[in-house]
């Protein structure tokens, strides 16, 4: 104030903050004045607006491993204090870079060829500051509506920085599946932010579920955080069209157990299983689906032909359980919703079998499938409707855990089970 010397975000492209945790702020205003600066690119001294361009990249480092710090608190938890539980500061984060995944440098790293010696490859970066690519995105990729204003802002300035750094020249074309490579990093590290601000407890956050779609016929997809992501649990993001999350009842020796069922269509006719060899019992389930599909087309996908449409199938077991028995209405579920390019909501989970009439089977242990539900991370249960008298025995802490929905048959079913 004093000398009037504009600061470090004015003179520099980037100013970074090295170890964030040890940064302390006198007053609140410090902090306020960041939030200012994040969102307009300007900020007030004296009686002086000032304009700048400097971007700000904060480095901080965990106490602990990232899923012990998931557990006690969230990712933002080493930034100081005055900044670690605001959620409007969060908020104009664009990108959380997990350090975790960034290898340490080594020899193997450095290259036995040229390279740009480090101020000309500096001055080469800040010239392309000036330019955005942003335009590359418009009618090749549409943001789906989980995505707020800063959202999208976010993810635009990320992506346009990465094809910067892969195509510098502005004129040369850039791929669709670079342009792809591109969104999903950057909707990747903003989700992660997002999912910091959940955490922290504001209801305004908690859509995360970003996802995005290339072209205006193309199949939405959904953009995850690794580290959310479990082995085990289902999670809570939409799968891709085709794929369906579904538990077996077990029987014939076989016990319950997590299934997903990944189904994709091309042109052709018929249905291949992938699985080598065949379990016999799931050949039988997605005959049945098979069968269904094609008797009952109009009221299942419409005017789409399955009869043109050739299908490879993929069971994968999550537990000891493999036979994937009495999978029918979840395989006809992942067929149809293959062929009609929509997403099964997120953490949910169908069971049921369906027989060649079109019939529901009766399931004699559906305490058990919700209780497997409930540990595998579902959010939903989707079941026959003659399993809720069997319920009256589910406790009342498992009945709190997750919203069990019943169909009656499987358009019944599909209706119930597609996303928004």
């Amino acid at each position: 104030m004093g000398t009037g010397q504009r600061g470090l975000v004015c003179q520099y492209d980037v100013v970074c903050f090295d170890e964030v945790a040890g940064i302390s702020f006198d007053q609140k205003d410090g902090v306020n004045i960041m939030k200012g600066y994040m969102e307009s690119g300007e900020f007030s001294r004296g009686k002086e607006s000032i304009r700048a361009d400097g971007s700000i990249v904060l480095v901080g480092n965990f106490e602990v491993d990232v899923e012990h710090q998931q557990r006690i608190g969230h990712l933002l938890g080493p930034m100081p204090r005055e900044m670690r539980d605001d959620t409007a500061f969060m908020d104009r984060i664009h990108a959380y870079l997990p350090g975790w995944d960034v290898p340490k440098i080594n020899k193997d790293l450095v290259t036995n060829h040229f390279g740009l010696v480090s101020d000309f490859l500096s001055e080469c970066w800040t010239q392309l500051r000036n330019q955005s690519r942003v335009s590359e995105l418009q009618n090749r990729v549409f943001f789906g509506g989980a995505l707020s204003g800063r959202d999208t802002n976010a993810v635009n300035k990320t992506v346009s920085g990465l094809l910067k750094l892969l195509y510098p020249s502005a004129d040369i074309p850039i791929p669709g599946e670079d342009l792809e490579w591109a969104v999903r990093i950057a909707m990747e590290v903003r989700r992660r932010v997002k999912e910091q601000q959940k955490r922290v407890g504001a209801a305004e956050f908690r859509n995360t579920h970003f996802s995005y779609t290339m072209g205006a016929e193309g199949v939405e997809k959904f953009v995850s955080t690794p580290e959310l992501q479990s082995d085990n649990s289902i999670g809570g993001d939409p799968l891709e069209p085709g794929q369906v999350w579904t538990i077996s009842p077990g029987g014939g020796g076989d016990n319950s157990g997590l299934y997903r069922i990944e189904v994709n269509d091309g042109p052709g006719s018929g249905l291949k299983v992938l699985n080598k060899p065949i379990p016999p019992a799931f050949r039988e389930s997605i005959g049945f689906a098979e069968q269904n599909l094609y008797a009952r087309s109009i009221q299942l996908v419409g005017d789409k032909d399955p009869r043109h449409h050739e299908f490879t199938v993929q069971l994968r077991a999550f537990d000891a359980a493999k036979s994937g028995a009495k999978l029918g209405v979840a395989s006809l579920v992942a067929l149809c919703t293959s062929l009609l390019k929509r997403s099964v909501r997120g953490g949910l989970i169908i069971v049921g079998e369906i027989n060649l009439g079109g019939s529901i089977e009766p399931i004699h242990n559906a305490v058990t499938i919700t209780e497997i539900a409930v540990e595998k991370g579902a959010t939903a249960l989707l079941m026959p409707v003659a399993c809720r008298r069997q319920l009256v025995d589910l406790s009342d802490d498992m009945a709190t855990k997750i919203d069990i929905q019943f169909y009656s048959d499987a358009r019944d079913a599909l209706l119930k089970a597609m996303a928004e």
